[in-house]
């Protein structure tokens, strides 16, 4: 069990690139690093959302669009030549549209949420993993969902990237080393844009949820930070869910 002080400490002075960070868990978790300490860098399309968060953190803006391998590799050499390492890589990136059934999903549209949600992992893991391995050491999470266990009409881009990427997670496990960690975080429904367009949608039981079931994107950053520390370390190579009260009681989220 680890105290917030001893979470901080964990991330203090560390390299950390965040993908997906304009609004959301990203954003959140963007705040909460940045508290803690750490030197921030955050990869996305560049926009207003992102900046903001960016001018609100002090971190630095890295353009990049998760589905170009290329860059996504600039992303992650950028924090190398700026701060001699890179220590801690959350994939976050991700896109719950299309929500449409697959006889009526848009290829070109359900391409790119595979493209965002799980090529954009692989782009993170195949970039960081020989950085971290060289330099002895860091921590590469990827934040999943329960959808990738649970099929759901009109996810099934969602539900297949996630499911890949939870495999990812584990083949990267097997890869690292043993001073390479590599673990992923299923939040359950968080109280997000994304959730917003989820039950304008219609589709599914999840979009008929009440808003007070979603948990504030704080607690998914929370646990992101606390996945930094050794305390975690039984997760490697899985996933850490926030819908168990015990991981919850364990981070102080609840009493």
């Amino acid at each position: 069990m680890t105290s917030k002080t001893d979470r901080d400490a964990a991330v203090r002075g560390k390299s950390v690139l965040i993908t997906g960070a304009s609004r959301g868990i990203g954003a959140a978790t963007a705040r909460r690093f940045a508290a803690a300490g750490a030197k921030l860098g955050l990869a996305g399309r560049p926009s207003a959302e992102l900046q903001a968060v960016a001018d609100e953190t002090g971190a630095t803006l890295i353009p990049c669009d998760v589905a170009e391998a290329a860059q996504v590799t600039a992303a992650v050499q950028a924090m190398v030549t700026a701060h001699g390492r890179l220590d801690v890589l959350i994939n976050n990136a991700g896109l719950i549209d299309p929500i449409a059934l697959i006889a009526q999903a848009d290829p070109d549209a359900w391409g790119r949420q595979i493209d965002v949600n799980l090529k954009g992992v692989f782009y993170g893991l195949h970039a960081a993993l020989p950085v971290m391995q060289k330099q002895g050491g860091g921590t590469i999470l990827t934040v999943g969902s329960g959808a990738a266990y649970n099929a759901l009409e009109g996810w099934s881009g969602y539900c297949a990237s996630k499911a890949g990427a939870i495999m990812l997670t584990k083949a990267a496990h097997l890869e690292a080393g043993a001073k390479v960690r590599v673990l992923s975080l299923s939040p359950g429904t968080v109280a997000t844009d994304m959730q917003r367009a989820i039950k304008s949608s219609g589709v599914n039981a999840v979009s008929q949820l009440d808003w007070e079931a979603h948990i504030p994107a704080e607690w998914p950053a929370e646990a992101l930070i606390w996945m930094c520390t050794s305390d975690s370390d039984t997760y490697r190579g899985a996933e850490v869910s926030l819908r168990d009260e015990g991981i919850r009681r364990r981070l102080g989220l609840i009493a």
